[in-house]
């Protein structure tokens, strides 16, 4: 049978050319309020997944 596609996964998770996997900063979805504009913007960017954790998530996304 074929794998089911993690939806969770999925909304959080961008595939990128390269096979490359773009995530969001953790801590920037809410209360942004208090934390300082300098932090929020740097959490706007994302970042890459590591290697290791693309190989484990790949198959499921």
């Amino acid at each position: 049978m074929k794998q089911k596609t993690h939806k969770g996964l999925a909304k959080v998770l961008t595939k990128r050319a390269g096979d490359s996997i773009k995530i969001g900063k953790p801590g920037s979805r809410h209360n942004t309020g208090k934390k300082n504009a300098a932090s929020n913007r740097a959490d706007r960017k994302g970042s890459e997944l590591s290697k290791a954790d693309r190989n484990r998530f790949k198959k499921i996304i």
